[in-house]
């Protein structure tokens, strides 16, 4: 058998509330009624017969100085009357059967239920995301059976008490410990709780009370949704049992990526690519926007990546589509990889003209200069 204190985990000078919390949690760990594997029940009893022996002063004492030979067959008892101990021990156990029985144990089902909520996952088009727009989906769920109205009997009857639990919706399950027995109380199989049975079940239902149903919703889609943006419909998902209201429907959103058009917050990012002549002289070009083509004035001097803005034509701000964030464009010059001869020729005429003796023939070449510019 493996040492006491490496079964507990503790060292061998720990004190008695080290030993009784690495107890605790050992024991919740190999708990039969909670550890299924194989082993796990020599192993509780295991660590029952370690914490017996090093939680009494005296028989600890024995076994730190002669082992197991020294306990002569005769461990200690564990203190009863430190219930507290194992109170939460009990508590776990408890909780896989449905509750102790207690108040704090779980009610009984009853009556009708609020139904279960649906997800339902939807893509949309990057340009939906930023204008909003109403939108038809179609989600299966579960409705309220018509025929008898949510109670799962036949017409002319109705639900009768459960023989299994008598009634009340409940079992109790003797389950022996190494402390003794203890009596816990779980949810009837045979009637989920319900302290009900439909002996005569409804044809059109099958005596569930509900049935599944394909159906077509038109939803709103607000300005500025974003991927990961979950919307509510109120009383879409599934009807509850015994006739309860039903659960709500949440639509989770997807957007598609637009080819062109980036989302940073608020703000939309794009580039555009300019001459070098449109960069030193400026222009008026179109861009590309999420409302179409809009102008963008480049203004003469333009350096490459520079970063001009269309003020309100990004996204709006969900639920206050007044609030709406800019679209920064970056411009990128391009240079060309070849020129004609007379391009070539003036632009050595322009490198010349900016080195110190090209300054004094200025007034000579500014008639080039201008043609080679006004060619954009």
């Amino acid at each position: 058998m493996a040492n006491y204190y490496d079964l507990l985990g503790v060292s061998q000078d720990a004190d008695a509330d080290s030993l009784k919390r690495a107890y605790r949690r050992m024991a919740r760990r190999y708990h039969p009624d909670v550890n299924k594997e194989s082993g796990a029940e020599d192993k509780f009893k295991e660590i029952g017969r370690a914490y017996e022996v090093l939680s009494d002063p005296q028989t600890r004492a024995r076994y730190d100085k002669f082992g197991e030979a020294g306990l002569g067959g005769a461990a200690g008892v564990p203190d009863m009357n430190d219930m507290g101990g194992f109170a939460d021990l009990f508590e776990t156990f408890f909780q896989g059967f449905g509750g102790s029985g207690t108040a704090g144990g779980r009610q009984r089902r009853r009556g009708p239920q609020q139904g279960d909520d649906l997800r339902y996952d939807l893509t949309i088009e990057f340009e939906q995301a930023i204008f909003g727009q109403e939108q038809e989906i179609k989600i299966p769920h579960l409705e309220t059976c018509d025929t008898c109205g949510g109670s799962g009997a036949r017409q002319g009857s109705g639900p009768t008490s459960c023989s299994t639990c008598g009634g009340v919706g409940q079992v109790r399950r003797a389950t022996r410990t190494p402390f003794g027995s203890f009596t816990q109380v779980a949810e009837c199989p045979n009637c989920d709780g319900s302290g009900q049975v439909v002996a005569d079940p409804c044809g059109s239902c099958g005596g569930q009370g509900v049935h599944q149903v394909r159906k077509k919703l038109r939803i709103n889609i607000p300005a500025g949704v974003d991927t990961g943006t979950r919307l509510r419909v109120s009383g879409e998902g599934n009807a509850g049992p015994r006739g309860g209201l039903s659960g709500d429907l949440y639509v989770f959103l997807t957007v598609k990526p637009h080819p062109r058009l980036h989302r940073d917050g608020l703000n939309l990012i794009s580039e555009v690519k300019v001459s070098y002549l449109q960069a030193i002289l400026g222009d008026t070009i179109e861009v590309e926007t999420v409302e179409g083509k809009k102008e963008l004035e480049i203004p003469a001097g333009t350096q490459p990546a520079t970063v001009l803005t269309l003020v309100n034509q990004g996204i709006p701000k969900l639920g206050n589509p007044v609030a709406r964030g800019d679209q920064r464009i970056t411009i990128t010059v391009e240079l060309p990889k070849q020129v004609t001869y007379s391009e070539r020729s003036l632009l050595e005429q322009l490198a010349g003209h900016h080195s110190a003796r090209g300054q004094q023939h200025h007034h000579h070449n500014s008639g080039l200069f201008a043609r080679l510019f006004g060619q954009k």
